[in-house]
């Protein structure tokens, strides 16, 4: 048997969290895409539930990818300062 490298399976997971993190983006996506005019409170409550799933979805890409060496530093500059 061939022990898989802990990078490969770093990588792995990477793949497998930005999938899950897809998947819940296009979950919201399709939600979007059939929101009546005016959203009641089951569409609020769904609404709710879609957003925190692809944000839990989003922290768990960003920890993989900081498990496999892919941590980014702040994103943001100092323009205009």
């Amino acid at each position: 048997m061939t022990d898989v490298s802990p990078a490969a399976d770093d990588r792995d997971l990477l793949r497998r969290a930005a999938a899950a993190h897809t998947a819940a983006a296009q979950d919201l996506e399709a939600f979007l895409r059939r929101l009546p005019e005016v959203p009641g409170p089951a569409e609020l409550t769904e609404y709710a539930n879609l957003v925190t799933r692809e944000e839990r979805m989003r922290a768990d890409r960003e920890a993989a990818a900081d498990a496999a060496g892919l941590t980014l530093g702040s994103l943001e500059s100092d323009q205009g300062t």
